[in-house]
C-alpha cells in the first residue's frame, strides 16, 4: 500500500516551484533592465560633467578677457591686431605675399 501514494506524490506538479522561477526570472529581468537604465544614466552624466568643465573653462577665459578690456594697451593691441586700425598720425602699410605658381 505505501508504493501507490509515493508514486502518486512523484507525478503531481509542483506548482510553488513553477511560480518561484517565474518570479526569480520577473525580478532578475527587471534587475537587469534597471541596471541598464543606470548604466545609461551614469553616461549621460559623465558627458553633462564633462560639458560643464568647457563651460566653467570657458567662462574663466571670458572673465580673464573681460578684466583685460580694462587695460588701454590690451584694447590698443586688438584694434590693431584684429581691427587693423591705427593712430590719426601714423601710416598703416600692409604687405603682398607672392603665391607659388
Amino acid at each position: 500500500m505505501g508504493k501507490p501514494a509515493e508514486e502518486k506524490k512523484e507525478k503531481t506538479f509542483h506548482w510553488f516551484l513553477l511560480a518561484a522561477i517565474i518570479i526569480v526570472l520577473y525580478f532578475s529581468s527587471v534587475l537587469i533592465s534597471q541596471q541598464f537604465y543606470l548604466n545609461q544614466v551614469n553616461r549621460d552624466q559623465a558627458s553633462a560633467d564633462a560639458r560643464l568643465q568647457e563651460a566653467q573653462k570657458e567662462n574663466a577665459a571670458l572673465r580673464e578677457e573681460r578684466e583685460m578690456l580694462s587695460d588701454p594697451a590690451y584694447i590698443e593691441r586688438i584694434a590693431r591686431e584684429e581691427l587693423g586700425m591705427t593712430r590719426p598720425d601714423e601710416i598703416p602699410y600692409s604687405t603682398v605675399r607672392k603665391g607659388r605658381n
